[in-house]
């Protein structure tokens, strides 16, 4: 949908483009810290596979959701919007431990960048 910004007041126009440029910076920072966390969560699922342990580990995962649900509590942010951000990161998280594990097993590598393919969120592991 788009409107027209013909009729919209020079100061509100300095706003909205102020907002959004912070906007944008806020994006771009979510972007690299999503990055890193999968780093983390990648060398994660290189040692689980390496031990034989399962790719999912859900007593960390509730412990993760309870954890984050309080965060977003004390930030002033939806409690159920930041479980289902957490559960859509983990979901990836554990889709890229089981590739790993099957590469691991099946002598492929598990030291490829799993690049998340259909869609994916990133080359890692979030709840891990």
């Amino acid at each position: 949908m788009t409107t027209s910004n013909a009729g919209i007041d020079d100061s509100v126009r300095a706003e909205l483009n102020r907002l959004r440029e912070s906007i944008d910076n806020i994006d771009a920072a979510v972007v690299h810290m999503l990055a890193e966390r999968f780093k983390c969560t990648q060398q994660v699922g290189l040692l689980k596979a390496e031990h034989q342990l399962p790719p999912a580990d859900p007593a960390r995962e509730a412990r993760q959701i309870i954890r984050l649900r309080q965060l977003a509590e004390s930030a002033r942010l939806d409690p159920a919007f930041a479980e289902k951000l957490l559960n859509f990161i983990v979901a990836e998280v554990i889709r890229h431990h089981e590739t790993i594990a099957d590469e691991t097993r099946s002598g492929t590598g598990g030291e490829s960048t799993v690049d998340g393919g259909e869609g994916a969120a990133g080359g890692g592991t979030p709840s891990s």
